[in-house]
């Protein structure tokens, strides 16, 4: 069985969207029909994620954390404990590529690290744009770490040691120590995905506040 972990905060919004393209990568014909099984886990929500997640059918962790680190270890342990031999991360405010777990799986590797797209410009100044896309490597063999796109084995997860609790950087912390145990890493530019250029960031630290921080930087 495969396994797909979206941790949420109040991502009424943008939970619909993520779930539609979780679910159609779900069913590329290259998974030949195996099981994909997708966790919301819902980290203290107070708006509509919930019904969202029951609407789609797939099932919820409620957990009151507020640490996006945590959220991905508890719902990483819930797969792997019924059976999950592959485990892929993305985030509420993200939409995958169809072929998104087609192509982690094919990659034949213990942990895949793919690229991400911005999904609107417009909400930032144009500088925004310009400073990022001359800093990002959007091609194989990129040096990029998004917890919105990321795939690692069952046996490569649990020799590392799983997703420390961290509010932010939990994505980061995993790759370094599934380097340190010497994991096959796949640095991807065919694993897609498209994710919000949000300022409204629900994870300090995160891609959210890395834009924010490109418009605020005065070089």
């Amino acid at each position: 069985m495969i396994g797909v972990v979206i941790p949420a905060h109040d991502e009424e919004e943008r939970l619909d969207a993520c779930l539609a393209s979780v679910l159609r990568a779900s069913r590329h014909p290259a998974l030949g029909g195996e099981p994909v099984r997708v966790m919301v886990v819902l980290d203290d929500c107070s708006d509509g994620s919930a019904r969202v997640a029951w609407e789609w059918g797939v099932r919820i962790l409620c957990v009151e954390a507020r640490n996006v680190g945590w959220a991905r270890a508890v719902g990483s342990e819930w797969l792997l404990s019924n059976g999950a031999r592959w485990l892929a991360h993305t985030d509420a405010d993200t939409q995958v590529h169809p072929d998104w777990l087609a192509v982690q799986l094919a990659l034949r590797a213990d942990a895949v690290c793919g690229v991400v797209e911005v999904d609107d410009w417009s909400v930032h100044a144009t500088r925004v744009r310009q400073r990022y896309e001359a800093a990002y490597v959007d091609a194989d063999g990129h040096s990029h770490i998004h917890g919105a796109n990321l795939g690692v084995s069952a046996a490569a997860y649990a020799r590392a040691g799983g997703f420390p609790a961290l509010a932010a950087h939990e994505d980061v912390a995993l790759v370094r120590a599934l380097e340190r145990t010497g994991a096959d890493i796949a640095w991807s530019a065919r694993c897609r995905v498209r994710t919000s250029s949000r300022k409204d960031a629900r994870a300090r630290g995160g891609f959210g506040d890395y834009l924010c921080g490109l418009a605020a930087d005065p070089s």
